[in-house]
């Protein structure tokens, strides 16, 4: 935390409670957008797999052939 934003929370926590709860809704809200952007950027993203991978332009590999290579490379059965 910069020490601007720390003076910020500072003088915020000295507001009275329902000020204090008022920001924290504002606040709050700020977040839930940045998060509905990045969801809606993923699900655009997996729409553009899911097509390619249905147009035959992904190459693939069997699941178990995948699980092997994860069992020996990272678990190192």
């Amino acid at each position: 935390m910069t020490r601007g934003t720390r003076e910020l929370l500072t003088e915020a926590l000295e507001l009275p409670l329902d000020e204090r709860a008022k920001m924290a809704a504002e606040l709050l809200e700020s977040l839930q957008e940045t998060e509905q952007a990045v969801e809606e950027a993923w699900a655009s993203e997996i729409r553009k797999r899911v097509a390619a991978a249905r147009a035959g332009e992904l190459a693939s590999t069997d699941w178990r052939t995948v699980l092997d290579r994860v069992e020996n490379e990272v678990l190192g059965r």
